[in-house]
Formats: structure tokens, sequence, C-alpha cells
């Protein structure tokens, strides 16, 4: 039957249970995008140290694109998962189909501009002229297969609206498993396949991309029934873009500022040495692994959170929060002692040599102290964004990142050098998810007015 004959499916049962069931599927979802990484940076590490380098000076280029995908998905759902809630289906296929649009637009302006910034943009990274021409020829493929990445990541995060977090999570691990095979084809040039070398990582990516995109779009035309072929009046597609940039907009601008300060970091963290970047860019990549869960759990709560105001049951809304809130606490507790214990052992998977195996392990075991309440942070955000508070989440991010993290690694770097670095993001985390905590539950303890529909929402207690 399709999902969108059906009644909403969030607003019902017991919460826990819901949001269980939600984030597993979802958790395998984000574990394939972050093995996405993590494979490239294995095949990667064994064409050597500059290589490694390279790939990790894209980094913070690689996340600024994630992040305009990850804000467009945001708005999406949000949107979405109301018009779930309130049981609108034509509006449901016109904001899912109009959002693909607005993707479509914004994902070919940044390639325009990508691919005539390359150099200049990488060069004030502090990329020097041993790693510059793999960087480029990196970047080159990378930035044509960005519609592959930025349009599957918004129907899926369609798809996700309805409820249906296993769909979405299937399409991003095959999509992982197809890269896997050919990223020693085009790496290393085996069999009748070129050896491409680092340019053959981003081939890889763009193919795999590319699949997860033709998938995704038939699932949203013929699965789901949430895409349609009748055209919008002019009038009726700005409204639906501006419902969806209203928090798109600051939900990328959100996730952005964070690869754009790590490249403040990346920066100072080259004052050390190409093999310190090295085992930085690994560390970050593990760091992704680790949160997975976490972060899937901050995917599902906004679809949750959103059928759920769709439906006005805010009871549930405060309950799934509370307990969202005391996992991440404790799943943060559980990395710090695995990471400590066995930081070093699962650097060496990445790369052998000292000065990256160190660097890794150092980062590790220091930020991990902080994983919980960075999953908060997360998890804030992506209430603030479903409750249609998109800008309180955006103001928490700079907060960590630009008025915390940046200034005290600076001042760290100067007086203990690398530890001093790390030190700053364990600080910024544990500081900001105490205001973000406090300011959200400020909001959704007693009455607020709803920015979307300008009508009062009583985001509490529900009589």
């Amino acid at each position: 039957m399709n999902p969108l004959r059906q009644s909403p499916r969030l607003v019902d049962g017991p919460v826990g249970k819901i949001l269980v069931r939600l984030t597993l599927p979802m958790m395998v979802g984000i574990l394939g995008m972050v093995a996405f990484n993590l494979v490239d940076t294995f095949f990667v590490g064994r064409l050597g140290i500059r290589e490694l380098a390279a790939m990790s000076f894209t980094f913070p280029v690689v996340l600024v694109v994630s992040s305009i995908a990850r804000g467009l998905g945001v708005g999406t759902t949000a949107v979405i998962s109301r018009a779930i809630g309130e049981g609108d289906h034509h509006k449901v296929q016109r904001l899912t189909t109009d959002a693909l649009l607005l993707s479509l637009l914004v994902v070919v302006a940044f390639v325009v501009v990508g691919l005539m910034t390359i150099e200049p943009l990488f060069r004030l990274l502090g990329a020097g002229e041993e790693v510059l021409p793999l960087i480029k020829r990196y970047m080159f493929i990378w930035y044509f297969g960005m519609p592959f990445v930025v349009i599957p990541m918004v129907g899926n995060s369609a798809i996700r609206a309805t409820g249906d977090t296993k769909t979405p999570s299937l399409i991003m691990l095959a999509a992982m498993l197809v890269n896997l095979v050919l990223d020693p084809l085009l790496i290393f040039g085996l069999g009748p396949f070129p050896r491409m070398e680092l340019a053959g990582a981003a081939l890889a990516t763009a193919i795999a991309r590319a699949s997860a995109l033709g998938v995704s779009l038939y699932v949203l035309r013929r699965g789901e029934g949430m895409i349609t072929a009748s055209l919008p009046r002019l009038r009726e597609l700005v409204h639906t873009w501006r419902r969806v940039l209203y928090l798109g907009v600051p939900a990328a601008a959100t996730y952005i500022v964070i690869p754009l300060s790590t490249g403040v970091i990346t920066r100072l963290v080259a004052g050390y040495g190409v093999d310190r970047v090295a085992g930085f860019g690994v560390a970050s990549r593990i760091e992704l692994l680790a949160l997975t869960l976490v972060m899937a759990l901050g995917v599902v709560l906004i679809p949750f959170v959103g059928q759920n105001l769709g439906a006005r049951k805010f009871d549930r809304i405060r309950i799934g929060v509370r307990g969202a809130q005391l996992f991440s606490l404790t799943w943060g507790l559980f990395l710090f002692a695995i990471f400590l214990l066995l930081g070093r052992p699962i650097a060496t998977i990445f790369n052998r040599d000292p000065q990256v195996v160190a660097t890794t392990a150092l980062y590790l075991s220091i930020v991990s102290l902080s994983y919980g309440c960075q999953g908060i942070i997360e998890l804030n955000a992506s209430t603030f964004n479903a409750i249609n508070r998109p800008l309180p989440a955006a103001g928490l991010s700079i907060m960590r990142m630009l008025v915390l993290y940046v200034p005290l690694a600076i001042l760290g770097s100067r007086l203990f050098a690398l530890t001093g670095i790390f030190a700053a993001a364990a600080v910024a985390n544990i500081v900001t998810a105490g205001v973000s905590s406090i300011r959200l539950w400020s909001v959704i303890r007693g009455p607020k007015i709803d920015p979307a529909t300008q009508r009062g929402v009583e985001v509490g207690r529900h009589t």
C-alpha cells in the first residue's frame, strides 16, 4: 500500500520503541555514508602520506557540500513530515517535487563556483605545491559529481519524512558497496581499469552516488508516490521554496560553519607538518564513524517531531527529546573509554607512520571526552529545526565553532601545540551542549508561536 494513503506513522505508540525502530536502520544508512570516507581513506592511505594529506585538505570542502545537502534535506523532511501529520497528501507531493527542483538549481550554481576556485581555495587552506596538483585532479572530478551527492540526499530526506528510514538506508548502503568495489579498481588500476590513484577515488564516489540518485528517484516516484508530474504555478513553487529554505538555509549554515571552522583548524595543524594533517584527517573520519548512532538519532528526530507537531501531540515531543539526550551522554562515555584504551591500534588500521598514528590517537583520546555533549548538540539542533526554530540551531553552531572552538584552538596552539588545539574542541562541545539544552527546554515546555504558520502552538504539555 502506498504510504501516503496511510495515517501518519509516528504519532502513536511507545515513543522509545518508535525512535529505536527508526534509528537502527538510519544508523546503517549513515554508516554507509561515513564508510564512503573511510573506504577512500583506507585505499588512498596505501598510496602514501602525500596522497592522504591531499585528501585531508579536501575534507572541509566535501563537508561544505554535504552541509548544503543536509540543510536542504532538513528543510525538506520538516515541511513534508508536518504535511503528513496534517494528512495533506497533495501538499506532500508538491513539496517533494519542488524541493528536488530546488536542490538541482542550487547544485548547478555551486559546481560552477567550485570549479573556478579550486587552486585559490586550497592555497588558502594551506596546501603547498607538493599536494596541490593532487588536490586539483581529485576535486575536478568530484565537483562534476556533486549533483549525485546533493540530490539523492534530498530525495532520501523526503522518504524519511514518511517514517521510512529503511529504504533510504538501503540506498546509501548499496552506494557505499559500489564505492568499495570501484575504489581499488580505479585507484590502483586493477585488471582492465586504468591506474588513476587519487582521481580514481573521486570517480568511484561519483559513480556510486549516481546509482543512489537513480534508485531514490525511482522509489519516490513509483514506491512512495511522492513526486508529481504536474507543473506547479510560479506562486506555488516560490511558496514551497520559501518554506524549505526557511529551514534549509539556517540548517545548511549550521552545518557549513563546521567545515569552515575545520578549515581553520586544518590550517593550524598544517603548521606542524603534512603528517600531522594526515593524522587529523584520519581522526576526523573515525570520529564521524563513532558518532554515527547519535547522528542517526538526530536525523530521525526531525520526522518524529514534525509529524507529532502536525498532529499536535506535544507530550511525545518532550519525551522523545529527553530520552535522546540521555542516550547521547551514555554513548559518549562508552566512546571515551574505547578511544582512551584503543585509540592507537585503531589509528594504525589506516596508516602506520608514527606521526600520523600519534596525531590520530592524541585527538581521539582528548576530544572523545566530549562526544556525549557533541551528540546532544546534534539532537538539539534537529529538534529546533523540526519545530520551525532554525535560527537558534544556527546560532548555537556558530557559538560552538566560531565563538569557542576556533579562538580557543588558536590560543591552545600557541600554549600547548596540538594538545591545545584538540582540547579546544572538547571545551567547545561541553559548553555548547549545556547552553543549547537550556535554550531548547525553555521552548518546548511552554506555549510558543510557530513561525512557519504564525499560529499559536503549545510545544509542551498537551491538554
